[in-house]
């Protein structure tokens, strides 16, 4: 113990290249006669009292001098060289309504702080992160970890927001490409209906295969125009699947970095004070600890800044998942109402041309070669050679449905219905 010897015998501080300045600051108390600040170092182990923690919402929080690291060098004007941290605690607390701090504050670096020890923490968080606890302490893998963390819900919610939007982009994409087919059918209905039309003798039946046709050419466009009115809500749904979840992912991923930051520097200062706890109950001197613990010190500068940062990023991620849900409750209802308003112009219109149309049934006339086709041509004509009577399709259809006049003449009628 540093007491058990002359001061000679001291170790020179190690400072690392690190620089100190001096100077003090004047704090008011809080209700609970405190300035929310934890104390470290001391004797009888180390010749520097050292602040350990800033308290959220306190006085010295608030006043925003002290740091984490830096040294306390006097309380109200008097010295606390090698007195303990419980004296300077109970030096702090004597004081009435404020206090004055005189202080030597720690300059560093944080990429000082960010070793490769660091660095392996933060990538064993991030293995353990997607770790059950049995299976961690099962592998021995030790972590700091985050306790009632209520955004972790809402990554959840953001996830299956994710996945509703995807389907709903895709089942939204195969609908309007269902509905092209089917206004593609339409047009060659109307083509087909209306070249028989136009080829039609009766004037009646090419009236009736000529407007029919026409109807399914209107069908056509009217299909082709609610697919180009639904196309920009298509895009509404993929801007939000494709840039605004991106936006937040990204946001969530640069919050998972500083958290897993945030939570390798936790781990390392437990590491480093049972590190001091077992050289404290062997009894043993450290040198790190009899120099000043300007190494503990650095980490606890590095770990105050990354709560920092992690603290904004949870705050902005808390934020955009907050505006996300709000625009998808509100996107998600306008867009379907678009959806569904669109579709039911689309068989409104539909309705209303065939509404009132009776085309059926009409009478058309049968050619004598109506039912002659030309891929059989050849099979027709070896028939005929093997058959001297001619065909006639009239005599065929007399005994079923042919009108006979009263001069012999057949009239083949067929009823279309």
């Amino acid at each position: 113990m540093l007491s058990d010897y002359e001061p000679d015998f001291f170790f020179e501080e190690d400072k690392m290249g690190m620089t100190i300045t001096t100077g003090s600051v004047v704090l008011e108390k809080d209700g609970s006669n405190l300035i929310g600040i934890s104390i470290g170092g001391g004797a009888p182990y180390c010749p520097c009292l050292y602040i350990v923690q800033i308290f959220d919402n306190t006085p010295a929080a608030k006043e925003g001098t002290l740091q984490s690291g830096d040294e306390i060098t006097g309380v109200d004007n008097i010295s606390v060289k090698g007195k303990t941290k419980s004296e300077v605690a109970k030096m702090i607390q004597a004081a009435q309504s404020s206090v004055t701090i005189r202080y030597n504050k720690l300059h560093a670096e944080p990429a000082q702080g960010k070793t490769l020890d660091l660095i392996l923490k933060k990538v064993k968080h991030r293995l353990v992160e997607n770790m059950s606890s049995s299976t961690a302490d099962a592998l021995g893998l030790s972590r700091a970890i985050l306790c009632n963390d209520s955004l972790l819900k809402r990554l959840e919610d953001l996830k299956r927001c994710e996945g509703m939007y995807r389907g709903l982009v895709e089942h939204t994409r195969r609908l309007l490409r269902s509905y092209y087919d089917l206004s593609q059918t339409y047009k060659d209905f109307g083509n087909i209906f209306s070249t028989i039309g136009v080829r039609e003798l009766q004037p009646r039946a090419s009236e009736v295969f000529t407007k029919f046709g026409e109807i399914h050419r209107q069908m056509e466009r009217y299909g082709v125009q609610m697919i180009k009115q639904l196309k920009p809500v298509l895009a509404d749904l993929g801007t939000f699947l494709h840039k605004a979840i991106p936006d937040t992912r990204m946001t969530i991923g640069r919050y998972a970095d500083a958290k897993f930051e945030y939570l390798s520097y936790c781990l390392k200062v437990k590491e480093m004070d049972d590190e001091e706890q077992s050289y404290h109950s062997l009894q043993e001197p450290s040198y790190r600890i009899e120099t000043g613990n300007y190494e503990y010190r650095l980490v606890l500068r590095c770990r105050q800044d990354a709560r920092a940062r992690f603290a904004a990023l949870r705050s902005d991620v808390q934020v955009k998942i907050e505006l996300l849900d709000n625009k998808h409750v509100q996107d998600v209802v306008q867009q379907l109402q678009r959806l569904l308003s669109h579709l039911t112009t689309f068989y409104d219109q539909c309705h209303q041309l065939l509404d009132g149309q009776r085309f059926f049934p009409i009478e058309v006339d049968l050619s004598k070669g109506a039912f002659t086709y030309e891929s059989v041509g050849g099979l027709l004509q070896s028939q005929d050679e093997e058959e001297p009577e001619e065909y006639n399709v009239a005599e065929e259809a007399k005994e079923t449905s042919n009108v006979v006049n009263k001069s012999g003449e057949s009239q083949p009628l067929i009823s279309m219905d």
